[in-house]
């Protein structure tokens, strides 16, 4: 299992915050904002580009929102996504699947603390 580096990093807005998050993220601090997945439309969603290295900062809506919310995560992309899981495994870790992303196979675990992981391997670009 190889962790090669930072994907994303996954903070919670408010329903209907979604002008404000473009005016912060978009504005004041200049980040050009990306297209999402198809697969994820149907989610209040915003993706920004961090940086030149395809690095990510995802603002989402959600129902629960506040520190510690579901949806809040780090995502670390790996080499091989099987290889991951199976080393996982033997480790006595679990992992929950969630939304297919094409070309993005990806799921999530648990650190010791209750803090969510997203794991995922890039294949190429995302639809």
């Amino acid at each position: 299992m190889s962790v090669m580096r930072l994907q994303h990093v996954s903070v919670p807005m408010p329903m209907g915050g979604s002008d404000q998050a473009r005016r912060f993220y978009g504005g004041a601090l200049g980040l050009d904002e990306l297209t999402t997945p198809k697969s994820l439309d149907a989610e209040q969603i915003i993706w920004f580009k961090v940086g030149d290295d395809g690095q990510e900062l995802h603002i989402f809506t959600e129902k629960g929102f506040g520190p510690n919310s579901p949806g809040q995560h780090v995502c670390l992309q790996v080499e091989d996504l099987d290889v991951t899981r199976q080393r996982l495994a033997e480790a006595d870790v679990a992992t929950q699947e969630t939304i297919p992303i094409a070309n993005r196979p990806r799921c999530f675990i648990l650190d010791p603390f209750g803090n969510r992981i997203e794991l995922t391997q890039i294949l190429g670009r995302y639809e």
